[in-house]
């Protein structure tokens, strides 16, 4: 068996990927589907009755509900088999995500103890610290939570004043500090807790049980949404820590931070999705029984606009999850394969950081896109606490601030490819010159392909040649000061997004159609050709308003006839592809794509 090779995080700016190299929602297997009926199962007996009550913060219940998963085998999913979990896949952990994702409340609750709350330990953990803590988390028995954020570090962590000193007799740190906004912290067992040993510049972090002497916890802030979360601030007031529960070495604690994260947005993708789902079944529910004019409004042209953008945001979204959760997978096996010396699944999430922050970015904001248009759907029923798009409403808005804000993961994708191009980790600068270099003798017109995916793949490319021209005339124009240079990196960041994504969905429509046959998915071409062309106006928009923000007269004219030529596509009747995408999803009464 040859070395296995993979396309590099970011790479994709550069570089072509096929539609059989990956991963589609249309292949998870049986025993995936069976997990996923599991979940699915879960949330409807267990969860969906009991909202009001979680939301309510009903004393045990949220606790309760996680020892119940736990029995299910739904908190060990990603942890070892050796540490009684499931050793499952990336990919399988983001199905478990995804479903769970429609939970709400509960759907945070167990995001946080499964992924930021345990995985810190399964990944920088000594073998006697995983002996000791995987195991409970993977059953429920204990609950895990992630202490990172604090007033006046948010976004900037390595700014945090918590501090450990060790004691006289070292055998503790003795921890004092306080922290805030922290998932689960009323009923946690575990949390996993950064701070700064003596005067050290960089954060390290430790594994702190919630009866070690010094804990105190603040009553439970009342949030926008997400109400059935537990969410308080702690102090550790001289809080004694055993020294052997420090995690991964004296220092470690940012790159833990920052992998945890990494692998938080990721998940995000996922969690994004049931929740989207869930609300496009709500509305096409509504707009399927609600009557004015003597119709329903799902007959009306406005509200089947409103279904379709639900569904292409949605479909579109978990083409590009999907993706990369395979790529994750694939890294693992390379880092493997390799004798990478830090964990695999560490290396793999470093390695797709830009793809993650994308996901994050993207699945938010289309979520939040979605459930908007569902209170519009409602219409005046849609404002009152009685319907259920109220708390789907609610609950969305913290996405875009959860790991990361969406202004942090613009700058960190952009940053991030920049930083790999100058590594040569990919010729990201190389193929940007070329762009540049070619830009005076660009074609009076574009080149005219039949090919349906060809043409598709030939809008793509020209849309990355958008970005690359941009990266290399603003890196020239700024240097080192491009970093204070937000607004145009956020044009930047959201050209290289629309790419990814839409890439995404090309290659997924690709391989469905090689295995399902044309006339089976005519409905995904729809898809296809609506996000693309609206995909190009967003890319033309993003570019103008770079290039006018920066670039020199005697450059501008050429940057701008780039611009045109580069996001030019063929003309798209988006009315009627529209109707056709809302047309099945109300015939089918859910989100069946």
């Amino acid at each position: 068996m040859g070395k296995i090779e993979i396309v590099k995080g970011g790479e994709f700016i550069v570089k072509e990927t096929e539609a059989k190299d990956i991963f589609i929602p249309e292949e998870f297997d049986e025993e995936q589907r069976m997990i996923a009926q599991t979940c699915q199962d879960f949330l409807d007996t267990e969860v969906m009755p009991l909202l009001d009550r979680i939301d309510n913060q009903e004393e045990g219940l949220i606790r309760e509900l996680l020892n119940k998963a736990g029995e299910l085998g739904l908190l060990g999913i990603s942890l070892p088999e050796k540490y009684d979990g499931f050793g499952q896949s990336f990919v399988t952990s983001m199905l478990v995500c995804e479903i769970l994702g429609a939970g709400y409340s509960f759907a945070v609750a167990h995001s946080c103890h499964t992924g930021i709350g345990s995985l810190p330990i399964s990944f920088y953990g000594t073998e006697e610290q995983k002996q000791k803590y995987l195991p409970k988390l993977a059953s429920g028995e204990w609950v895990g939570a992630y202490c990172l954020t604090e007033p006046g570090a948010g976004s900037d962590a390595n700014a945090g004043k918590s501090k450990a000193v060790l004691s006289d007799d070292s055998k503790f740190y003795i921890l004092n500090g306080q922290k805030m906004w922290i998932t689960n912290s009323g009923f946690a067992d575990v949390f996993t807790v950064f701070a700064k040993i003596d005067n050290d510049r960089v954060l390290s972090a430790f594994i702190v049980e919630r009866d070690f002497p010094g804990l105190t916890f603040n009553p439970e802030e009342k949030k926008m949404g997400i109400k059935g979360s537990s969410t308080r601030q702690i102090f550790f007031n001289d809080c004694k820590v055993p020294v052997e529960n420090l995690l991964g070495g004296r220092g470690k604690g940012y790159r833990i931070a920052l992998n945890t994260l990494h692998m938080g947005r990721i998940k995000m993708g996922g969690n994004v999705l049931g929740a989207a789902k869930l609300t496009i079944n709500q509305s096409v529910n509504y707009a399927n029984e609600r009557r004015q004019f003597g119709t329903f409004i799902s007959n009306f042209g406005a509200i089947k606009y409103k279904l379709a953008e639900q569904v292409i945001k949605t479909f579109i979204t978990e083409s590009a999850v999907y993706r990369a959760s395979r790529n994750i997978d694939e890294a693992v096996e390379k880092n493997l394969e390799e004798g990478a010396e830090e964990k695999p699944l560490i290396v793999a999430f470093d390695q797709l950081a830009i793809e993650a922050a994308i996901l994050k970015v993207f699945a938010s904001e289309a979520l939040d896109y979605i459930v908007d248009e569902a209170v519009q759907i409602y219409g005046g029923m849609g404002y009152s606490a009685e319907m259920p798009v109220d708390r789907s409403y609610r609950d969305s808005r913290i996405n875009r601030i959860f790991e990361g804000t969406n202004e942090i993961n613009r700058l960190l994708l952009v940053d991030t490819l920049l930083k790999r191009g100058a590594k040569g980790e990919f010729d990201l600068y190389g193929e940007a010159e070329k762009v540049v270099k070619n830009l005076v003798d660009l074609p009076e017109e574009l080149e005219k392909l039949s090919d349906y995916y060809g043409k598709k793949k030939q809008y793509i490319k020209h849309f990355k040649k958008v970005a690359l021209f941009l990266i290399h005339i603003a890196s020239e124009k700024f240097e080192r000061q491009l970093v204070y240079e937000q607004e145009i990196l956020n044009n930047i960041a959201d050209i290289i997004m629309h790419i990814y994504i839409a890439e995404s969905t090309l290659l997924r429509i690709e391989k469905l159609e090689s295995m399902k046959g044309e006339e089976n998915i005519k409905i995904y071409r729809d898809i296809l050709d609506v996000f693309v062309y609206d995909a190009s106006g967003i890319i033309n928009k993003c570019g103008l308003d770079a290039i006018h923000s920066f670039a020199d007269r005697q450059d501008k004219d050429l940057l701008l006839k780039g611009i045109k030529y580069y996001t030019e596509v063929e003309g798209v009747n988006v009315k009627e592809a529209r109707r056709r995408i809302a047309d099945k999803l109300i015939e089918d009464n859910r989100y069946n794509f």
